[in-house]
């Protein structure tokens, strides 16, 4: 399957010269005027990181192509044929471990005993407990002490990466390692953002945090529905309405994973928000905090990754969800822990 990739979209590497330049900052409007405009259009960051993720180059506006037409609609009659059940399974463990998360009260023997249950889980847990970010004084001699290490808050993300990272990695169909460690770098920064965000609309923390990292499951579901295509030819670049549609595959199949995996109600309900037709205005809280962070989390990736403007301002993107002020802070958030890597001259 190495050129599966070459066989679908007759890959092209893009010319420095083909890489549309970030537009032009619009002028500010007045303080005392309702619309600020964004510095950059949304539906752009969207293409750019999908085409990132998948490593196609850029393509222009329009309508599909015939071919495309075709290959969307083979694409869309093979996931409802997606079975589901060929997902990574979720441990057996983690549903009751999830419910007992939720209460701040639950003891450190309590949960080191779920835990306990699934070695890999142990192992996962020990292994970040005895980093030099937890390392303590004395060596973690027992399941319960590294437990009660990481706390209520280390213990629920370090789960949720021990989970979630392998089935993203895992689901990116036969085009290699490089989409599945995209979709993570994303879940990395989607998921923080949540959390940072939930903790300004009254949302539970640890719910922002897996809705933030399992958002864009789908996206590996579609890889490999393509797999399953491989035509002998397919024109490319690929127009922008084409990865706006694949996109919206993802997102459907996404969703159907959530609810496969019977994750809590909140979160299939978020998801469920960021189906196409909905709006961010009507979304519940925690539907409104996943939109917003997974347009903040693109644009950081694309922007570490030089394919838009490190300092592009969404602040006034989503005026129906936070204030500007608060998004502003939100991606500063972001520039502080996830830095762009210097590159060597």
């Amino acid at each position: 399957m190495g050129n599966l990739w070459q066989r679908v979209f007759r890959r092209q590497k893009p010319a420095a010269g083909r890489v549309r330049p970030v537009a032009a900052r619009p002028v500010r409007v007045a303080e005392d005027e309702v619309a600020v405009e964004p510095d950059f259009p949304l539906t752009e960051i969207e293409d750019r990181f999908h085409r990132f993720v998948l490593d196609l180059p850029p393509g222009d506006a329009g309508e599909p192509s015939t071919a495309e037409q075709a290959m969307l609609k083979r694409l869309d009659l093979l996931s409802t044929r997606f079975d589901m059940r060929s997902l990574p399974r979720l441990p057996s463990v983690l549903p009751q471990l999830l419910r007992t998360l939720k209460n701040d009260n639950a003891a450190g023997g309590q949960l080191a005993k779920l835990v306990g249950r699934d070695p890999l889980m142990v192992g996962e847990v020990m292994r970040v407990t005895s980093s030099s970010y937890y390392r303590s004084a004395q060596p973690i001699s027992s399941l319960q002490q590294a437990v009660v290490l990481l706390g209520q808050e280390g213990l629920r993300r370090v789960l949720t990466q021990y989970v979630m990272k392998p089935i993203l990695q895992a689901n990116a169909g036969g085009f290699g390692q490089a989409a599945g460690e995209r979709l993570w770098d994303h879940a990395e920064r989607c998921s923080h953002a949540c959390a940072w965000l939930a903790r300004h609309n009254g949302c539970d923390t640890f719910e922002a945090y897996l809705v933030g990292t399992i958002c864009h499951t789908g996206t590996g579901a579609v890889v490999r529905l393509l797999d399953q295509l491989a035509p002998a030819s397919t024109p490319a670049p690929f127009s922008q309405e084409f990865i706006a549609s694949c996109a919206a595959l993802a997102t459907r199949l996404s969703l159907q994973a959530a609810q496969h995996w019977e994750l809590p109600s909140r979160v299939i309900e978020a998801m469920a928000d960021r189906q196409p037709g909905r709006t961010v205005a009507a979304s519940s809280p925690l539907g409104k905090t996943l939109a917003v962070a997974d347009g903040l989390a693109m644009a950081q990736l694309l922007g570490e990754h030089e394919r838009l403007t490190r300092d592009t301002d969404l602040s006034h993107t989503w005026p129906d969800a936070f204030a500007p002020a608060l998004l502003a802070r939100c991606q500063q958030d972001l520039r502080r822990h996830f830095p762009a890597v210097e590159k060597s001259i």
